[in-house]
């Protein structure tokens, strides 16, 4: 106690500022949503500029098991990461069938689970600690976006279609370009 006959305690307020921010079940699963949906977009499309022929062609030379999957398989392995990534993100933010972000995660889920399996039979046992992660990150955002910190749809906006295509600008300048740069400037 203090001469005032009161203790030395801070405030509610005191103590936030004191604390910093906190890390709370939301910001740690929009943190998951933008971190895995950038690179889940970034990867996909780097698998759907194997439609190209010739950058098909010189890819198993950079990633092996490309030799074993059909080139439109890769493709459409690649246009279904790209919309699991751009679903991570752009229903949640919007609030326009906010449902479809876990409903992308479900999905991201799966083709890590089948892409582990296929590892695990071509013996490439060092890439699906990997996919295990992705799925994993990607079945967390799927339960936490429909059962513990799900998203309320709403009307659309102006701010929300602007905040929406300001994150696919992003989404273009810094997983598509230099993507598309690398894969079609690199030598094999």
């Amino acid at each position: 106690m203090n001469q005032h006959g009161s203790e030395n305690l801070l405030s509610d307020t005191d103590m936030e500022q004191r604390r910093g921010p906190r890390l709370t079940l939301n910001g740690a699963l929009w943190a998951l949503q933008l971190l895995f949906g950038f690179f889940f977009a970034g990867s996909g499309f780097g698998k759907v500029l194997m439609y190209d022929a010739a950058l098909y062609a010189a890819a198993p030379q950079a990633v092996a098991w490309y030799a074993a999957v059909p080139q439109p398989l890769i493709v459409f392995i690649g246009v279904c990461e790209v919309l699991g990534g751009v679903g991570l993100i752009l229903p949640a933010m919007t609030r326009v069938q906010p449902v479809l972000t876990p409903l992308a995660a479900v999905g991201l889920t799966l083709t890590m689970i089948l892409a582990a399996g296929f590892h695990i039979m071509r013996g490439e046992y060092e890439l699906v600690p990997a996919n295990l992660l992705l799925g994993g990150a990607a079945a967390y955002i799927a339960v936490g976006r429909w059962r513990l910190r799900p998203i309320a749809p709403a009307i659309i906006t102006t701010s929300r279609v602007l905040r929406s295509l300001a994150v696919l600008v992003v989404l273009a300048l810094v997983a598509f370009a230099p993507t598309w740069y690398t894969m079609t400037n690199a030598r094999f």
